[in-house]
C-alpha cells in the first residue's frame, strides 16, 4: 500500500507544480505584457462649441459613459443619477453584481483630467489605461465595466475623420 501513497503524492506534487507554473506564467503575462499599448497619441483637439454639445451627446446617450461615471440612485427605479454629481465617478463595481473584482467609475470631469493631454485622454478610452499606461482594470474583464475594445474602433474613426475635415 505505502507505494500507491506515495505514486499518488508524487502525481500531486507534480499537478501543484503544474498549476502554480500556470498561475505565475499568467500574473507574469498580465504584469509585464499587458498593456502594451505605446505611448499616448500627439493629438490637440480644439474645442468648439458644437464639439462640445457632439461630445455631450455622445456621452449620455450613444456610449452611456455619465451612466458609471456619475453617482447613481438605485433605491428608484432604473437608478437615475444624482443631480449634480454628472461625470464625479464613485460607481461601485463588485463581486456581487458579478464582476471578478472590485472597481470604481474615475472622476472624469475637466477638474479631474485637468493635467492629461487629449491623446492620454483618447489612449485611455480606447486602450482601457491610464495616464501613466497602467490597466483600469484587469484588461480581460474590462469589456464587462467598460467596452473599450469598441470604442476603439469608433473614436479611431471620429478622430480620423476630424483630422480630415469630414
Amino acid at each position: 500500500m505505502p507505494k500507491k501513497s506515495n505514486k499518488l503524492g508524487k502525481a500531486l506534487l507534480i499537478i501543484l507544480i503544474l498549476v502554480l507554473i500556470v498561475v505565475a506564467s499568467a500574473i507574469g503575462y498580465l504584469k509585464f505584457a499587458q498593456p502594451n499599448v505605446g505611448d499616448a497619441p500627439n493629438i490637440h483637439i480644439t474645442s468648439t462649441p458644437a464639439m462640445v454639445e457632439r461630445g455631450r451627446y455622445l456621452a449620455m446617450h450613444v456610449m452611456s459613459c455619465m451612466d458609471c461615471h456619475s453617482t447613481r440612485d438605485f433605491s428608484k427605479f432604473a437608478g437615475p443619477m444624482t443631480e449634480g454629481t454628472l461625470g464625479k465617478g464613485g460607481d461601485h463595481f463588485g463581486p456581487e453584481m458579478g464582476f471578478p473584482g472590485t472597481f470604481y467609475a474615475r472622476n472624469i470631469t475637466p477638474a479631474s483630467l485637468k493635467d492629461w493631454t487629449d491623446g492620454e485622454i483618447f489612449r485611455t478610452i480606447t486602450t482601457g489605461v491610464t495616464k501613466n499606461g497602467e490597466p483600469i482594470f484587469p484588461r480581460d474583464a474590462l469589456p464587462l465595466v467598460r467596452p473599450w475594445r469598441f470604442y476603439r474602433y469608433y473614436f479611431g474613426n471620429c478622430l480620423s475623420a476630424h483630422h480630415t475635415g469630414h
